[in-house]
């Protein structure tokens, strides 16, 4: 039995505002996806999945994001790969409301539309090449940068909601590694975990390649400061920064030199967790998952009943 939580009614008003708030944070990017359509279409991910479950949190996916992105600059390719070709340091804003259209397509959208998405980022990724600060040659599209880079997101996500929502079972982090399957292979990333323990292993065999960088104090730096959040809300985004650092590996954390400076109070941590356990109890109808929910002809509650799967 995968758990759920019960949804949490809302005021109409409170409701149009949290709904317009979370509807901007991934829908100002410049990309139109209607996730209510095609009608009937399947997602690359079934409707009773653990994924459905855990990526309709937005508090997580945030937290989880951060995380994922904090890993992937400890890899000297990735990271320069990324800080040489996006537009991250002038237009932060738009390229973090990108990255969570897309993590929500991959789950949610039509298959259609996902595979469409991600045949566009493969061609993008394959003009994105150069040579790191230390002068190794690098291509967005190399196996092993695709495989880091899907184990990165798996990870951040799945400790995230792990975390600060609730543990996840054994069975709920095998299901997570298998309903990702499609989408990395969609990808190019072959050789991307299957297990916690193959994740476990990848870990470990970057571990003398993970390196600390000036460019992770100023990613952390502009996520502090970007308007991601509304403004009432604003002063919860620092926390969840420290949140996403949290859940990294003691070790990684240790070797990007991540301090306690970005470690949780008491106070803070329950904050977080009280702010990412109510969240995975809100139903705002634009959002993708209801969106999702209503393509396939399910209740917009769906994801808030208790089922057997």
């Amino acid at each position: 039995m995968f758990h759920h939580s019960t949804a949490l009614p809302l005021p109409g008003m409170l409701h149009d505002r949290l709904d317009r708030a979370a509807t901007d944070l991934i829908g100002n990017s410049g990309l139109k996806i209607d996730f209510s359509a095609p009608r009937g279409e399947p997602a690359l991910v079934p409707a009773d999945s653990v994924s459905w479950i855990v990526f309709k949190n937005q508090i997580s996916m945030f937290i989880g994001g951060i995380a994922a992105v904090l890993l992937e600059f400890a890899e000297p390719k990735v990271r320069d790969g990324v800080w040489q070709h996006s537009s991250f340091r002038d237009d932060a804003l738009t390229r973090l409301q990108r990255t969570g259209l897309a993590a929500m397509v991959t789950v949610y959208g039509a298959r259609s539309q996902a595979e469409a998405m991600i045949s566009g980022v493969v061609r993008r990724h394959g003009r994105v090449e150069g040579h790191t600060s230390s002068g190794e040659s690098y291509n967005a599209n190399d196996q092993d940068l695709l495989d880091w880079v899907q184990a990165t997101a798996g990870f951040g996500f799945m400790e995230a909601y792990h975390h600060f929502v609730r543990p996840l079972s054994d069975e709920e982090r095998d299901a997570l590694f298998r309903e990702a399957g499609l989408a990395a292979r969609l990808y190019g990333a072959l050789g991307a975990p299957k297990s916690q323990t193959e994740l476990n292993a990848l870990f470990a065999a970057k571990r003398d390649r993970l390196e600390p960088s000036p460019i992770v104090g100023e990613f952390l730096a502009i996520m502090r400061d970007v308007p991601a959040l509304p403004a009432p809300t604003r002063p919860l985004q620092g926390m969840l920064l420290k949140a996403a650092v949290e859940t990294l590996p003691h070790w990684i954390r240790h070797r990007l030199e991540l301090g306690p400076e970005w470690s949780l109070n008491r106070l803070e941590r329950a904050t977080v967790r009280l702010a990412a356990r109510s969240a995975d109890r809100l139903l705002l109808r634009s959002s993708p998952p209801v969106q999702a929910c209503r393509r396939l002809d399910l209740p917009d509650d769906y994801l808030y009943r208790p089922m057997k799967r």
